[in-house]
């Protein structure tokens, strides 16, 4: 039987080893924190996963709370004039339906199913010399998370990596009492160019169904204004004003919000950032990063989790595929560069949502408003970004696909 130790109990590695240990390998997982300390602790994530991420969870048995969770069953696009006035609505149905689940809830549970199918919880905050030992006694080491000194690592690609800096101000508040779109439940994205964007979607915390809002900054502009907030309170008063004074539709819907708990709110900022997947330690020995350890997406375009599980799913067939050979460093290398394979799209697109759109993307967006086709397709893209790669993302074949549209109107 041959043994792999994971560090990290998060989507990514938890989905693994459970994957692993369904396909008959021996298993550790190293948490930095004990199921409980998950639960009680601060929300981590605006995860909110799609049709094809959810599909993969189902196959494993591990979609605990497909009946509780509210569905997302659209998604919603308005682009703003920066007045609060708008430029762009519509709205469009997802081909399957997105769920979000509070990683309090998820974590814990999918610990407690990874011990019941015979894997090792190991709760400690590794280090270097941690993993040294990990390497010694395991035939793969993966790294799913980490500390600075863990991250350090793995060195950023610098080929990869397009920012160097972080591209926006984030601020996630789970919240109550939020009125229903009048629509079916949607993602509700607003995009105030130059200024940042006001997402809003539904999900399940550890006190039943909530309602998530993701504030996205630029940095420096008027929207990064979380620097001096100081209590859970003050960051909901801030968010309302922030979300009055830029999308005064989504204000009516949040007159009467409150937090879902104290530990329901989240600001800060990093730089969007790949590396490379191998890792060498002190010894000469060799780890594998993986989903965000490796590759780390804003939050914008909600792939984050959904990345994180099609690492997994990834990582999972490469293991399995290689059967008894040694995992070494070339085993690595083909391992990521075939998630890479990808992930360069989510991180490509991801990146061009970071930026001010340009007149192309603008006239699509709009175009969409009349043309159902094109919200369809915009709003199924976030399932797989690929295909934004066949119309969207330049000049040339957006208006290969307008005029193809307009010959079939």
């Amino acid at each position: 039987m041959r043994s792999i130790t994971i560090v990290g109990a998060g989507q990514s590695g938890l989905q693994l080893g459970i994957g692993l240990l369904d396909a008959g390998y021996k298993v550790k997982i190293v948490s930095n924190r004990t199921p409980e300390e998950i639960y009680n602790g601060r929300v981590s994530s605006s995860q909110c996963m799609f049709g094809v991420a959810l599909a993969r969870e189902h196959m494993l048995g591990i979609d605990f709370w497909s009946q509780q969770c509210p569905d997302v069953r659209g998604l919603s696009l308005t682009v703003t004039a920066g007045t609060g006035g708008r430029t762009v609505s519509w709205t469009s149905i997802l081909d399957l339906p997105a769920q979000s689940v509070d990683q309090r809830l998820k974590i814990p549970r999918w610990i407690a199913e990874f011990v019941r199918c015979g894997g090792d919880l190991e709760i400690r905050d590794a280090t270097i010399d941690d993993l040294e030992d990990y390497r010694r006694e395991s035939d793969l080491v993966l790294i799913a998370a980490g500390k600075a000194s863990i991250a350090n690592l793995f060195e950023r690609d610098v080929e990869r990596s397009v920012f160097a800096n972080p591209q926006r101000a984030l601020a996630l508040t789970y919240v109550t009492g939020m009125t229903p779109l009048t629509s079916s439940p949607a993602i509700s994205f607003n995009l105030v160019p130059g200024i940042g964007e006001l997402i809003f979607f539904p999900a399940l915390t550890t006190i039943g169904p909530c309602e998530i809002i993701l504030l996205e900054g630029v940095p420096g502009g008027p929207m990064d204004c979380f620097g001096g907030v100081t209590d859970p309170e003050q960051h909901l008063d801030v968010t309302k004003r922030v979300v009055a004074e830029y999308a005064p539709w989504e204000a009516e819907r949040c007159r009467d919000i409150e937090l879902t708990d104290d530990l329901g709110v989240l600001a800060g900022r990093f730089a969007p950032t790949v590396r490379r997947a191998v890792g060498v330690l002190p010894s000469g020995a060799s780890v594998l990063g993986m989903a965000d350890a490796v590759v780390l997406n804003d939050p914008v375009t909600a792939q984050g989790s959904n990345n994180a599980c099609k690492c997994a799913a990834s990582y999972l067939s490469s293991i399995i595929e290689h059967a008894d050979r040694p995992f070494d460093e070339h085993f690595m290398d083909e391992t990521f560069e075939r998630y890479w394979d990808y992930a360069r799209y989510t991180v490509r697109w991801t990146n061009a949502m970071l930026a001010p759109p340009p007149e192309h993307v603008l006239e699509l967006m709009a175009a969409a408003a009349s043309n159902p086709r094109i919200a369809r397709r915009f709003a199924n893209g976030f399932d797989d970004p690929r295909d934004f790669f066949l119309w969207f993302m330049e000049p040339t074949s957006a208006r290969v696909y307008l005029d193809e549209l307009a010959r079939v109107a």
